[in-house]
């Protein structure tokens, strides 16, 4: 079940190539539906997270957004869509989230600025090439921002990458071909262990999403392994309460079998922040 991640700017050509793949390995994509799904978990408008992602927001939609909880939903999203495999996923830091699995090429898509002004210029159709040229530096800004924030990563380093392709030298045919190539290499073939980390990786990223939905354990922050449907909770936690509602939570999760509860509970609770005590 091949799963493919890919990294781009603005008019790098990602799209055409993430479409093609699709088309020729009967692939699903995903890219614009995350959005929306994290907006309904959010309860917020679909038009705001792209505000947010892209850089566009205004002062007060950035103060007043929960980006943590924007990440936490978007990863849901990527890691559960690996897991069940078939598909070709663009953006949403699936190159990071999916890099520590063997099989899944995870895959940077490049082109010389000034070929992604004109490719948004003739987007807009306009003449103004200012305008474009704010347009994509601001987008860039916001991709380098967001993966520095979540993944402590220089958003532009190869060495994060399996693959980076170039559309300034290679057609979007060959780069689709040198993918399906990279998928057929000895290195990226699926293994039962190989899928298990996987199924851990989505299950945990579940369980996460779940204690920051539920208000009871909104401000939880601890650390989550997950393997064969065992679900491993480390950390520490405000009070009793809040501990047994963590592992309530988790385990009520689908596919959770068992959690195995590893939490302490902090002595003096004025140690955490106020919204917690």
């Amino acid at each position: 079940m091949p799963v493919i991640a890919l990294t781009q700017g603005m008019g790098s050509l990602a799209q055409d190539i993430a479409e093609q793949l699709a088309a020729e390995l009967q692939l699903s994509t995903l890219q614009h539906e995350v959005a929306e799904r994290v907006a309904e978990r959010m309860h917020v408008s679909r038009s705001l997270i792209n505000r947010l992602r892209g850089g566009n927001a205004g002062t007060i939609e950035r103060m007043r957004s929960d980006r943590h909880a924007m990440a936490l939903y978007s990863a849901e999203e990527v890691l559960d869509a690996a897991a069940k495999g078939n598909v070709v996923i663009r953006g949403w830091g699936a190159t990071q989230l999916l890099r520590p699995v063997p099989h899944i090429p995870c895959i940077r898509i490049m082109r010389p600025f000034d070929k992604r002004v004109q490719w948004l210029m003739d987007e807009i159709n306009t003449d103004d090439r200012g305008v474009a040229e704010a347009e994509i530096r601001r987008s860039d800004e916001a991709n380098a921002s967001r993966m520095h924030d979540q993944f402590g990563v220089e958003w532009n380093a190869p060495v994060l990458f399996d693959a980076v392709l170039n559309t300034d030298r290679l057609s979007v045919d060959s780069c689709v071909q040198t993918i399906r190539s990279l998928l057929a290499r000895p290195e990226f073939a699926e293994t039962p262990q190989s899928r298990s980390l996987l199924q851990g990786l989505a299950l945990g990223a579940r369980v996460r999403a779940a204690l920051r939905a539920n208000e009871q354990t909104h401000g939880v922050d601890v650390t989550i392994d997950s393997s064969e449907g065992v679900v491993t909770l480390r950390g520490i936690v405000a009070d009793a309460e809040e501990k047994v509602a963590a592992v309530k939570i988790s385990a009520a999760v689908a596919a959770v079998k068992v959690v195995d509860d590893q939490l302490r509970v902090m002595a003096r609770s004025k140690l955490f922040p106020s919204d917690r005590q």
